[in-house]
């Protein structure tokens, strides 16, 4: 996970998220979306994820992030550029049987050790059929960070009034003093 750590301070949360904070703070399908080059959108389902991201595994995770505790939300992270491997019907329904034949969702299964049991059944299921196109970590970490950078400002145009009245007292007035 070492590896992972220089994604610049990029923090899991629990639940779906209108934008990141400066923190990052998004679920590990939203930052998992930005990581592979799509613009940053909300996931409160799976069904709000691109096509190319396996809803098996998907759905996995979100349950994974979501009743974690926060320290053993961070561990998911190395998941985030491995969740684009959606595949063929049946390659799906191989991973659905997967993950359904070894948790119990009756039971919420992810403290402690039983976060540790869900994490080798993630690791288990993305190992079924396609793997995620392979994605260098600084190409990630720049693509979490210009999500969560603040938009660059924009510049105003001079509105007709004012550029007409500063026209006539002769005072210079250029793009730069707007706003």
């Amino acid at each position: 996970m070492s590896d992972f750590d220089h994604i610049l301070g990029w923090k899991l949360l629990r639940g779906s998220h209108s934008f990141p904070g400066p923190d990052g703070g998004t679920c590990i399908n939203e930052a998992a979306v930005v990581a592979c080059g799509f613009p940053y959108q909300s996931v409160s389902s799976i069904s709000h994820m691109p096509r190319c991201f396996s809803r098996p595994i998907c759905q996995l995770a979100m349950q994974l992030n979501d009743e974690a505790t926060d320290t053993e939300r961070q561990r998911l992270m190395p998941f985030v550029t491995r969740l684009a491997c959606s595949d063929t019907p049946k390659i799906e329904r191989e991973r659905t049987y997967y993950i359904s034949t070894r948790l119990d969702h009756d039971l919420s299964f992810v403290r402690g050790s039983r976060f540790d049991q869900g994490l080798k059944v993630l690791e288990g299921a993305l190992a079924i059929g396609r793997q995620a196109d392979l994605l260098g970590l600084g190409e990630v970490a720049n693509r979490l960070d210009a999500v969560r950078s603040p938009a660059q400002p924009v510049k105003k145009k001079a509105r007709f009034l004012p550029a007409m009245v500063e026209g006539w007292l002769g005072l210079q007035y250029t793009l730069e003093n707007a706003g």
